[in-house]
């Protein structure tokens, strides 16, 4: 179907075979809450632990509608300086400097010309309907969480200076959070909601031989095995799906065809990122791991 210059699927199918195109391998849940967001053009909140293709989801959904992706990257301390816009001060005080009489009009100087567009006035502005990822929204703090209502609800920001921006083209809004803290229910209630989960061991295993091609497929499975594994252990940080394809990766760069006890644990900082985590696996649970990979 065609919304204003972007093609969006018609179904879900067709979304599940558009993401497939791009690379992404989806479930059909992630599939359905995708094809509802976009169609009814409203907010998708995706939710899980890191590594598990939230980002990816909406750098696919941006390469199926053929649209720029803005992405705002959220962290602590995130302000609207940095996520809507800021004045290009030195360049206001270029303008002042370089007026002969000194007589410098206001309304000029506080104009579109001076603005510096962050992501959210970005999105909001362009007329390309793109599509706006606001990444790990857990990470910024609880009042910029609450400025993003009315982003969300109007599709509007104030600038005190110019007025309200109101978007004549809505664009395309994935929110991902890796829930390092719980966020609050107005802003839920703004958006759809999809849970991504670890894949199945199948899925796994197809996502890294899709983005590793040229690792054996013996390989393939039993790295996802292996990490499948860990993530039943009692860790701070379980792996995901992008530390199967990393470790992967890093097997095929020393030219492995299969798991051995020797290379794992060489390879380890490659699957875990804590030190706890890799001191409480490398004993008889790694090695048992790692024969039941083999084993197939």
């Amino acid at each position: 179907m065609t919304q204003g210059n972007r093609t969006v699927p018609a179904s879900i199918e067709e979304m599940a075979a558009a993401l497939d195109a791009t690379g992404y391998i989806s479930d059909r849940g992630l599939s359905t809450a995708l094809f509802i967001s976009l169609t009814i053009r409203k907010p998708l909140l995706l939710e899980g632990e890191a590594g598990v293709g939230k980002t990816e989801a909406a750098k696919a959904v941006a390469r199926i509608l053929q649209a720029p992706l803005i992405r705002l990257q959220c962290y602590e301390g995130l302000d609207i300086a940095h996520a809507v816009y800021e004045w290009n001060y030195t360049r206001q005080l270029l303008h002042i400097r370089a007026a002969q009489d000194g007589d410098v009009d206001e309304a000029e100087l506080f104009g579109p010309k001076f603005l510096i567009r962050r992501p959210l006035l970005e999105a909001i502005s362009s007329p390309d309907a793109p599509v706006l990822l606001i990444d790990e929204i857990d990470r910024a703090d609880e009042e910029f969480e609450a400025f993003l209502l009315e982003v969300l609800s109007d599709f509007q920001v104030t600038i005190p200076e110019l007025g309200t921006v109101t978007a004549t083209t809505r664009p395309y809004v994935i929110l991902t959070s890796n829930r390092t803290r719980e966020l609050h229910d107005a802003l839920k209630r703004r958006c759809l909601f999809h849970w991504i989960g670890h894949p199945t061991l199948e899925r796994e295993i197809e996502i890294v031989s899709r983005h590793v091609p040229e690792a054996a497929a013996g390989l393939a499975a039993q790295a996802a095995a292996v990490v499948a594994g860990l993530r039943g252990s009692d860790l701070a940080k379980p792996p995901g799906v992008a530390e199967t394809i990393d470790w992967t990766q890093a097997l095929v760069a020393l030219g492995r065809r299969e798991l051995d006890i020797d290379t794992v644990e060489d390879t380890l900082g490659a699957v875990l990122k804590y030190r706890e985590d890799v001191e409480a696996v490398r004993d008889q649970t790694l090695a048992e791991l790692v024969a039941q990979a083999r084993a197939g």
